[in-house]
């Protein structure tokens, strides 16, 4: 999950296709670690990434969440 490469790329697809669904939690960031073989902070960048594209919310203490999208018109 470089954090410019293939593993957020993937996680961007997957919350677009709405395979992981709005106001859903992401996986923890120990998972992502596991599951892409990085770094903790690797995985801190990817998300903050996410955030910044406005596709996921990090609330303290409960974890990363899947933003609600707007139809467009």
């Amino acid at each position: 999950m470089r954090v410019s490469g293939d593993g957020q790329g993937r996680r961007v697809k997957r919350i677009e296709s709405g395979e992981l669904q709005p106001l859903k939690p992401l996986p923890s960031e120990l998972r992502l670690q596991q599951e892409y073989g990085v770094a903790r902070g690797t995985v801190r960048a990817a998300i903050a990434l996410l955030r910044e594209r406005g596709l996921v919310m990090t609330m303290p203490q409960r974890g990363t969440y899947v933003t609600e999208r707007r139809r467009e018109a």
